[in-house]
């Protein structure tokens, strides 16, 4: 539940794609419902077939990033027919029911072991996985969603901050709002070709998980970018673009 600014241009496919970048109700450009159920995940699948009436097109291609993935699986679940090409980048995956345990997690991280941040964002991560977290733990942790803890990546995380709708993203995924039984039949009938991209060090939607994700479809590719976090497309633009331009080409 946090505004599509932080997409930016998707390390440049805007110059081969038309984007169409939609701010979830509540942030951004889109107006703030009356009624505060209608943040639920299921509830907006309606709001992304509204814009595609919208734009006057008898198929979309789709693509998410990290729990955007959520939504774009009870779209295509609900409009298989609706979707030419889905595209889910360090995905999560509630929807199906499933996620990376904590020593997935820290498996990942200790892959960062040589940066000069590691000691004090691994510890703040082994408290997290504990049920030991505090705000600094979060702080803490910022790195390890980058590939490269730098200054373009610093910036990139300081100027999310106030695009993002807390009480939005508390009822997103409440109880109730999936199925994932039911979702994952429907995705054993979807004939859309699906791509996935997982970051290597990405800590948050790991390669692992992510490759289950990629097992219940029938027509999937997963790629694994490699050392890039959970934003792939900030940590090598062309590999990102290389990858998202042939299939959607």
């Amino acid at each position: 539940m946090q505004d599509s600014e932080y997409l930016g241009d998707l390390g440049g496919l805007s110059a081969h794609r038309q984007l169409v970048l939609l701010d979830p109700r509540g942030t951004g450009r889109s107006a703030t419902p009356t009624d505060p159920t209608s943040y639920r995940c299921d509830r907006q699948v309606d709001d992304v077939e509204a814009l595609r009436e919208h734009l006057g097109l008898d198929q979309i291609d789709l693509l998410a990033h990290s729990a955007g993935a959520n939504l774009a699986l009870l779209y295509a679940a609900r409009h298989p027919h609706r979707v030419a090409r889905l595209v889910l980048v360090a995905p999560s995956t509630f929807a199906v029911g499933t996620s990376a345990t904590g020593e997935s997690r820290l498996e990942t991280a200790r892959l960062r072991h040589d940066e000069p941040w590691f000691d004090p964002a691994y510890a703040a991560l082994q408290a997290i996985v504990a049920g030991d977290a505090t705000d600094d733990s979060w702080t803490a942790i910022r790195p390890f969603f980058y590939g490269r803890w730098d200054a373009d990546a610093q910036d990139h995380q300081a100027a999310q901050d106030g695009h993002r709708n807390d009480e939005a993203a508390g009822l997103f995924g409440a109880d109730g709002v999936y199925d994932p039984a039911a979702t994952r039949a429907q995705l054993a009938t979807l004939t859309t070709p699906v791509l996935l991209i997982a970051g290597e060090l990405d800590l948050n939607s790991t390669s692992g998980v992510v490759a289950e994700l990629a097992d219940l479809f029938p027509k999937a590719e997963l790629v694994v970018q490699p050392w890039a976090g959970h934003y792939p497309w900030l940590d090598d633009a062309a590999q990102f673009l290389a990858t998202t331009e042939t299939f959607l080409g």
